[in-house]
């Protein structure tokens, strides 16, 4: 399957209903799970005034969280065109829309006609995008500070639940799949980019 392909099939699985679902669950209970300890530990390396780069940014939570602790501006590139209008219209409602920049389209494909960012966000992304290296490798080049990942770790019981998650796609006659690629592996990328973990 092609990023291309993959994209195509992430903007009608990532649906306005799902939007609307994901943004009514984010005003009521904030940010969840992960991306909450994501969120925390930006916060916690510093993004006054910085400018951040949310890639796959779904409804918009990373950049919404950054942006109300003290981030200058946003830049949120997704291949669904219903969260990128649910991430604009909360960005709207939070008053910080005029600090933000949405584009549709895949981010990979996107990424040479990006500039680099303090911050960039990778929440639940590497997992949906098949070709890892590629996009961990054009994130990391555009991360002027700080690169932040959410992935799912390759421990056998993960792999055996993306089996199974992709099981359901394909009988739903879904072309989108999710992946877990190797840890060593988007840890190799990230130390050929020359960053370190924190």
């Amino acid at each position: 399957m092609s990023c291309c392909s993959h994209c195509r099939d992430a903007e009608s699985l990532f649906d306005q209903r799902d939007a609307r679902r994901r943004l009514a669950r984010y005003r009521a209970r904030g940010p969840e799970g992960t991306t909450r300890l994501l969120v925390e530990a930006m916060r916690a390396a510093g993004v006054g005034d910085a400018s951040v780069l949310d890639i796959g940014g779904g409804v918009g939570v990373v950049h919404h969280e950054l942006l109300r602790a003290g981030a200058a501006s946003a830049i949120d590139v997704d291949a669904s065109s219903a969260y990128l209008a649910a991430a604009r219209r909360e960005a709207t409602a939070r008053g910080h829309a005029a600090r933000v920049t949405y584009l549709h389209g895949d981010f990979v494909a996107r990424a040479p006609q990006l500039a680099p960012a303090d911050i960039v966000a990778l929440d639940r992304v590497v997992c949906c995008y098949p070709d890892m290296p590629a996009l961990v490798g054009a994130a990391a080049a555009r991360a002027g500070r700080l690169l932040g990942l959410v992935y799912p770790r390759d421990d056998w019981w993960v792999r055996a639940g993306v089996r199974l998650v992709n099981v359901g796609f394909a009988l739903q006659r879904s072309a989108f799949r999710v992946f877990c690629h190797p840890t060593a592996a988007v840890e190799a990328e990230l130390r050929r980019a020359g960053l370190r973990q924190r």
